[in-house]
């Protein structure tokens, strides 16, 4: 088998394989990256509709702190625009749906609603009030780089999320949103018991909701970023992404890393750096193996279950209603839409979301019931008009094979304590940063904004900077994430 010499190989051509490239390259050093889909931009990736419409099928949102993003997008000549909250958004619960303004801010609100205005029955509110104040303690207290050491941290690991909930009120709207956190919060795609709530707590710690995640789009979608990142590579090195090549083994001595995919061949560097979601690490073949709990860890650590429904219409009716678009539910599919139009409002575009039990349900329906069922619950949340979109796009993310789900991975109970800790070694991360001269990069892997596109972009910056250090010094200074 041929083999080509680089400095560094980068397994997956997602934001954070693609900008920890570009970081290499522009350092001087020669990358080759390896994409084992047919396109570059991963869980990044934006599609065309039937009537011109750019639409995102993955991540869509930057955020009021996504820095990293903010600079990025700006570079590259992208335009960004206020996510559209003006107006009332919808709340069903219980077969009743609730039109309501938002809150002014972030504080006692329920699921960003004012509850003045929900007319809950008496006590309900205070008991959801409660929870949720005694939940953001427990957010206050998290180590957010070694959530093992946070007190009493092996009880609040081996608690799940509904348990937790139980012992603290048995108002059934007092969970709602733990478990809207859970399934459609930025570190989502879980049920509430399935996840402990220690994870729970540290997901709010280290990316909270509190800090806007939603507050701006894209024109033209998120899927540009992906895609310019990916001809400037090719502008400096035309062949320096190949695609349709997942990369099956990763075999590292004291003088480099031997990489070899299905496709192409094997890559000799000094450095590899794993961009891909920690499942699909699994599937690779490392010599030396990783350690045991490391691989432990992985297995305990599922991707999230997420279904992203698209409805496209001429125009955003809604606002001419003055809702925002904004729907939150308990419905059979969609826990959650948003609007996703260009500020003038045309074409009006709802994005919606069905994860945990709710995507496996719906994915276990064939195309026509799906399509019914959908229509339905837009028709409940926002009236007669949103039966009859132009397009409507459903993209399963878990039956994406070198993706597996989105938004991001989640530990099992009592995982973070025992494999986890065991796993971090003395890096003192939520992973390990690396392993020798295999380097973690994906969202994943960041110690800030994990499962956001800011985060693939700050662990890709630490990935780049370990990776160049094996290169540039021959030694590799150990850094969290």
């Amino acid at each position: 088998m041929a083999i080509r010499t680089v400095d560094v190989v980068i397994v997956g051509a997602g934001l954070s394989g693609l900008m920890a490239a570009r970081l290499l390259q522009r350092r001087g050093l020669q990358v080759q990256v390896l994409e084992a889909r047919s396109a570059v931009g991963g869980r990044m990736r934006s599609t065309t509709t039937h009537n011109g419409t750019v639409v995102d099928l993955g991540g869509q949102w930057g955020g009021a702190t996504h820095h990293r993003l903010s600079a990025l997008v700006e570079e590259l000549g992208l335009e960004r625009f206020p996510s559209h909250y003006s107006g009332d958004g919808v709340l069903c619960w219980q077969g009743a749906r609730i039109q309501a303004p938002l809150a002014d801010s972030r504080g006692d609100t329920l699921l960003f609603f004012d509850p003045a205005a929900l007319n809950l029955a008496p006590g309900a509110w205070e008991s959801t009030s409660r929870l949720q104040r005694a939940f953001l303690a427990l957010v206050g207290r998290i180590d957010p780089q070694r959530p093992w050491r946070t007190a009493d941290a092996e009880r609040l690991d081996r608690t799940s999320v509904a348990a937790w909930a139980a012992a603290q009120t048995d108002e059934p709207l007092a969970s709602l949103p733990l478990s809207w956190l859970c399934r459609v919060g930025g570190s989502g795609g879980f049920e509430p018991w399935e996840a402990s709530i220690l994870h729970l707590a540290w997901t709010q710690a280290v990316a909270p909701q509190a800090e806007s995640p939603e507050a701006w789009l894209l024109r033209g979608g998120a899927g540009a970023v992906a895609q310019r990142l990916a001809e400037q590579l090719r502008a400096a090195a035309p062949e320096s992404i190949l695609l349709q090549a997942p990369v099956r083994l990763v075999r590292q001595d004291s003088r480099g890393v031997e990489v070899s995919a299905d496709f192409g061949p094997a890559y000799r560097a000094r450095a590899v750096v794993v961009a891909v979601p920690p499942q699909q690490r699994l599937g690779i073949r490392f010599e030396p193996a990783l350690p045991p709990a490391h691989n432990a860890l992985l297995q305990r650590s599922a991707m999230g279950a997420m279904t992203k429904i698209l409805a496209v219409y001429e125009r955003a009716f809604w606002r001419d209603e003055g809702l925002n678009g904004l729907g939150i539910s308990d419905l059979h599919a969609l826990e959650l839409t948003a609007d996703s139009s260009p500020p003038e409002g045309s074409p009006g575009i709802l994005a919606g979301f069905a994860s945990g039990e709710r995507a496996a349900r719906l994915m276990a329906m064939d195309a026509a019931q799906q399509q019914t069922l959908i229509r339905h619950e837009l028709t409940t949340l926002w009236g007669p008009q949103a039966a009859n979109p132009v397009e409507l796009l459903v993209q399963p993310w878990t039956a994406e094979p070198w993706i597996g789900g989105a938004f991001t991975s989640f530990p099992a109970p009592g995982a973070w304590t025992s494999h986890g800790a065991l796993a971090a070694g003395e890096h003192g991360g939520p992973g390990p940063a690396h392993q020798g001269r295999v380097v973690w990069a994906g969202t994943e892997a960041s110690p800030r904004w994990p499962g956001y596109f800011e985060g693939a972009l700050e662990a890709a910056e630490l990935a780049a900077q370990a990776a160049a250090d094996w290169c540039l010094t021959g030694d590799q200074t150990d850094r969290p994430g």
